[in-house]
C-alpha cells in the first residue's frame, strides 16, 4: 500500500442559474469561485435568460455558458461527459420549480437534464417568495434532495423583490461560494484511495434449499460503496445476496457464505486502503448440511451449529496496514458492547446502531448510527437517509486514512 499524490488540478464547478430575480447575484458568485482558484461553466435555464444575459456570466469564467441543450458550439450536447469533468454541481438560484425537477428527475431543460448524469456533490441555494418557500411541496422536495445528500443553504429572511417579508431571499453569495469549495473538496476527498465495501448478509446452507441467514438488506454497504466512489475512490464491493442495483462505477464481487466472503476480501484487499466491513455475515453455521432436502414427515433436524469463520479478525491479521471500518448492530447495552467490539476486532472506527429500533437499520432505508474511534468521543449521527450516513462515516475515514498513508498535501484553496 503507497501513498497516492493529492489531486494539483482546480476545482471544477458547474453553476446552474434559474430563473429567478436573484439570478443577477450569479455574476457575484461566479467571481468569487473564479478568484478561489476554481475552473467554473455556467449552465442557465432558458427562464434565467430573461434575468441577466448570459454574455455576462460567460466573462469571468472565461468558457462560453450554456443555456441550449441543442448548441453543439456551446459544449452542452454531451452533458455526460460535461459530468464527468465536473466535481461539484451549484445551483444559484435554485427556483421551486428546478427544487422540483431534481427531486423527481425530470429533465426538461439542460440543467435539469446534466443534473440526471452528475454524480458528485450537488449545493443548492433556493430563492423564492416566502409562501412558495414554505409550500408543503416544496418541503418535501428539498427533504427528498437532503436524503439523497445534497447540501442545501437555506435561503435568507428579509424583504423580498415581490414585497413579502420571510425567508426566501437568496443566501449571501460568499456563504453558497463556500460550500460549494467545501464539497469540491470532498468531492476529490477519496482520489487515489482504493477501498473494499462489504455488503449484506450471508447465507449458510441447512440443506439445498433451505439456509441460516438474517435481515440485513444490504442498502448500508451500497450506499457507503456509492458514496465512496462519487468521492473518486476505486471501490470494490463484496456483497451477500441481495437484491440492490450495483452503484455505477463500483467492481462488484458476489459471495453467497461467510467462509466465500472472508476469502473474497482477502484477495480484494491486497493493496487496498481501507476495509468497511458493513455486511452481516453469519455467526453460525449448520455443522452438517444435509445433502437432501429435509422432510417434514421426518420431524424437526437436530440442528447442531458451528462458528462461522471471524473475517474481521482473519482480515486485520493477514491485512494489518488496512484501515479498517467495522460496524455493530445491537439491541441491548449498545455502548457497552461496541466499545468492546471496537477494542476486540482492533477497528480504526466502528459505526454503531441500535436495530432493535423500528424503522432503521436491517432492511430500512434509514439509520441512526453512533460513530466511535480510538480516543475520541462518541459522535451520533441522528436519524437519516443511508445516502447521509455512508457521507458522514467517510468524513470520518478521510483523515484516519491520511494518517495512516499520508498523501501530499493538495494547495489550499484561496478565500473567497
Amino acid at each position: 500500500m503507497s501513498p497516492s499524490p493529492a489531486r494539483s488540478s482546480p476545482p471544477r464547478v458547474l453553476l446552474g442559474v434559474t430563473g429567478g430575480i436573484a439570478a443577477y447575484k450569479a455574476a457575484e458568485i461566479v467571481r468569487a469561485l473564479t478568484a478561489a482558484g476554481a475552473e467554473v461553466r455556467v449552465m442557465m435555464t432558458p427562464a434565467a435568460t430573461r434575468f441577466i444575459a448570459p454574455l455576462t456570466l460567460s466573462v469571468l469564467p472565461r468558457h462560453p455558458v450554456i443555456a441550449d441543450l441543442w448548441d453543439a458550439s456551446s459544449g452542452a450536447v454531451d452533458h455526460v461527459e460535461l459530468a464527468r469533468a465536473t466535481d461539484v454541481l451549484g445551483v444559484a438560484p435554485a427556483t421551486a420549480d428546478m427544487l422540483a425537477k431534481l427531486a423527481r428527475g425530470i429533465a426538461d431543460d439542460v440543467l435539469s437534464t446534466y443534473a440526471l448524469a452528475h454524480r458528485g456533490p450537488v449545493v443548492l441555494a433556493p430563492a423564492m417568495n416566502t409562501w412558495m418557500w414554505s409550500h408543503p411541496a416544496t418541503e418535501d422536495n428539498v427533504r427528498l434532495l437532503l436524503g439523497r445528500g445534497a447540501v442545501v443553504v437555506e435561503p435568507d429572511a428579509g424583504d423580498l423583490a415581490c414585497g413579502d417579508v420571510g425567508p426566501g431571499r437568496l443566501a449571501p453569495p460568499a456563504k453558497i461560494v463556500a460550500a460549494v469549495l467545501a464539497s469540491a473538496h470532498v468531492a476529490r476527498s477519496l482520489e487515489g484511495r482504493r477501498l473494499v465495501v462489504t455488503a449484506g448478509p450471508t447465507r449458510e446452507p441447512v440443506d439445498p434449499v433451505r439456509f441460516l441467514s438474517n435481515r440485513s438488506s444490504g442498502r448500508m454497504g451500497f450506499a457507503l460503496a456509492r458514496e465512496a466512489a462519487r468521492r473518486g475512490a476505486d471501490v470494490t464491493l463484496v456483497s451477500g445476496p441481495v437484491s440492490l442495483q450495483p452503484p455505477p462505477g463500483v467492481r462488484v464481487v458476489r459471495v453467497e457464505r461467510a467462509v466465500e466472503m472472508r476469502d473474497a476480501l482477502l484477495a480484494s484487499a491486497a493493496g487496498a486502503d481501507a476495509l468497511l466491513m458493513a455486511a452481516a455475515p453469519a455467526d453460525f453455521s449448520p455443522a452438517r448440511p444435509a445433502m437432501q432436502k429435509l422432510k417434514r414427515r421426518d420431524g424437526p433436524p437436530d440442528l447442531a451449529l458451528v462458528p462461522t469463520v471471524d473475517i474481521l479478525s482473519e482480515v486485520r491479521e493477514k491485512r494489518p496496514g488496512l484501515c479498517l471500518v467495522a460496524f455493530a448492530a445491537e439491541t441491548d447495552d449498545v455502548l457497552a458492547n461496541a466499545t468492546r467490539k471496537l477494542s476486540e476486532k482492533k477497528a480504526d472506527l466502528l459505526v454503531v446502531n441500535d436495530v432493535s429500533r423500528a424503522g432503521t437499520g436491517f432492511d430500512a432505508e434509514e439509520n441512526e448510527v453512533i460513530l466511535l474511534a480510538p480516543g475520541a468521543p462518541p459522535e451520533s449521527v441522528e436519524r437519516t437517509s443511508k445516502a447521509v450516513v455512508a457521507g458522514r462515516i467517510l468524513d470520518r475515514l478521510v483523515p484516519l486514512l491520511d494518517a495512516k498513508c499520508p498523501r501530499s498535501p493538495a494547495p489550499a484553496l484561496a478565500t473567497p
